[in-house]
């Protein structure tokens, strides 16, 4: 009898020991998952999901590094989005932001990187062959110019224009200048319901911050708005 009462005593005492270990085991990990989440928020645009500059631009350039020359740069701003604002309300401007964000995340793929540069402004880095270049964009202009469905049962058409840049085209690797292009690419064919792929002459465009010179949000004094 002593014996099985020694044995069980050991038993309860390793099973103590073993539940006071997990409580600060427990709780570390639920410290790294609230530092986790709060590490993927400042990584991440609240409203699209898609990520931030910072985060980005980050991971944009390593796909560069790693991909060059068959490496694409995909810039999209919403057409007449200040029109859905007005007319259907805000809430319906930001479900149009999280549709695009949908729709270029699909396009892309997963090992693609898609960021919200700020407002009504995206950016994709993804692997595109010359082969496929013209065929992705023209579904990529399908896709972000699908009437949109709102929760109330109403339905906003919408559109946006694009610009691709890559080094293949332009003559240039650095993911500033491709951005750069990108942009003024997407300028030229703005409305147009195109997508328009840059040239070297588009590396040239002056910019403000990377923004083609006089579009919104730039100014004379070098400084974004």
């Amino acid at each position: 009898m002593s014996s099985l009462l020694r044995f069980q005593g050991r038993i309860g005492q390793r099973t103590l020991l073993l539940t006071t270990a997990a409580v600060p085991l427990t709780g570390w990990t639920v410290h790294a998952a609230a530092l986790h989440k709060q590490l993927a928020a400042t990584r991440k645009d609240p409203l699209t999901g898609l990520l931030r500059r910072d985060a980005y631009t980050a991971r944009a350039r390593r796909l560069l590094a790693r991909h060059g020359d068959g490496t694409a740069v995909v810039m999209v701003d919403q057409d007449h989005f200040k029109a859905v604002n007005d007319n259907f309300g805000h809430p319906a401007g930001d479900a149009v932001l999280a549709a695009t964000a949908a729709r270029l995340t699909a396009w892309a793929g997963p090992r693609a990187c898609v960021g919200r540069l700020g407002g009504d402004e995206f950016a994709v880095v993804l692997e595109l062959p010359a082969a496929r270049r013209e065929q992705r964009l023209a579904q990529l202009m399908r896709m972000l110019h699908t009437p949109v469905a709102l929760d109330d049962g109403r339905t906003v058409d919408v559109a946006a224009s694009v610009g691709a840049a890559t080094p293949h085209t332009t003559g240039v690797r650095d993911l500033s200048a491709l951005q750069r292009a990108a942009d003024a690419a997407l300028y030229d064919g703005k409305h147009s319901g195109r997508a328009v792929v840059a040239t070297a002459a588009h590396v040239t465009v002056p910019s403000v911050n990377g923004r083609r010179t006089g579009r919104s949000g730039t100014s004379l004094w070098g400084r974004a708005a």
